[in-house]
């Protein structure tokens, strides 16, 4: 059941708590043209004429649409959420769920983040949360509602100063609701929706956060009644249904890969998608290298491949080093190890041919 907490505004506390046992196309900035039909097509050699001009042009037509359809894909539709955004390890991250109004992390500030109503900071690192005055501020330009931000308590009155001094400098009001959300509290986003969140393993003090659908499931004891009687024992007062929490989105941010075998965190590896760093893929960087850092090596997701629960998977925050051919290889890897879904935010990085 829920109650509030009287300590906190919008904080709850969960008394009984319910437990539930190929990659996108790089979005090129460059328009893409249509490759020249083969000469000898054109000029109808070997007993070709323009019936095969005519063929091959309309093959290539096809492929031009489809490669243009790809390049203006923005976004990876799953399970009835839509990811987009940016993520490369150490430059910028901020990533989007645009049916929840939540961008996770604004290294800098993305147009597309600056229509999200909530914003979820898992730590202090720069290319995380560089992009956090613009983001409040250009929501004011636009005369949008001040934006909701979740950071760690241990960074609040720090970020609360960074915003100080950009109201002081700039002279401009940069209005928020800036929420210090611990991990094992609870904030209800509206009234189907509540987050919570988990604690993740960087070189500075960070958090992940789960997003739930809050769902009423009629008690086992009552399953055997009639619509009428049901509504009879509803108008007396009694507790019918039971709160249930579904984990539907999960953000780790940068992690070592020892949040998968942390019990407190296993909301985040049931949930329907979980966005997980995997920074290293190969063997030049070694798993130690990535622990050092507080990062994860691929590796090491698909050695906890075992307590991966999720519909979907998707990788982020890769190192620069890598080119798309890297991750989309590193997909196919974790893949054939998981029954999940798995996807590679790709956008930023660049193929080894271009």
């Amino acid at each position: 059941m829920i109650s509030l907490n009287p300590a906190t505004s919008n904080l709850l506390n969960f008394h009984h708590f319910h437990q539930f046992p190929p990659p996108p196309t790089l979005k090129h900035h460059l328009l893409i043209q249509p490759r020249t039909v083969n000469a000898a097509v054109q000029s109808g050699a070997g007993g070709g004429s323009g019936f095969l001009t005519a063929i091959g042009r309309a093959i290539e037509e096809e492929e031009y649409r489809k490669a243009r359809a790809e390049v203006h894909r923005k976004s990876i539709d799953l399970d009835g959420y839509s990811i987009e955004g940016l993520s490369i390890g150490g430059h910028e991250t901020c990533v989007i769920v645009p049916e929840l109004k939540t961008a996770f992390d604004i290294g800098r500030c993305p147009a597309k983040a600056v229509q999200q109503n909530f914003l979820f900071i898992t730590h202090a690192h720069l290319d995380h949360i560089g992009g956090l005055p613009m983001y409040i501020a250009t929501r004011g330009l636009y005369s949008l509602k001040p934006p909701t931000v979740f950071v760690p308590p241990s960074i609040m009155e720090d970020v609360e100063q960074l915003i100080n001094i950009h109201r002081t400098m700039g002279h401009v009001e940069l209005n928020v609701d800036l929420v210090a959300l611990d991990v094992g509290e609870t904030y209800e986003m509206r009234n189907d929706l509540v987050v919570r969140p988990f604690r993740t393993h960087h070189v500075i003090t960070s958090q992940g956060y789960v997003i739930y659908s809050v769902r009423k499931k009629l008690r086992k004891q009552y399953t055997h009644l009639k619509g009428k009687q049901i509504e009879k024992l509803k108008k007396s007062g009694v507790e019918i249904t039971d709160t249930i929490l579904c984990p539907e989105v999960a953000f780790t941010g940068d992690t070592t890969s020892d949040f998968f075998l942390d019990p407190r965190s296993a909301d985040a590896l049931r949930a329907k998608i979980l966005i997980t760093e995997a920074t290293f893929l190969d063997e030049n960087v070694s798993v130690e290298h990535a622990r050092q850092h507080g990062h994860t090596h691929l590796d090491e997701i698909m050695e906890n491949a075992q307590w991966i629960r999720n519909q979907t998977i998707v990788l982020s925050h890769f190192s620069s080093r890598y080119h798309l051919e890297d991750i989309r290889q590193a997909v196919s890897k974790l893949q054939s190890k998981v029954s999940a879904k798995v996807m590679g935010l790709t956008e930023g990085f660049k193929s080894m041919h271009t």
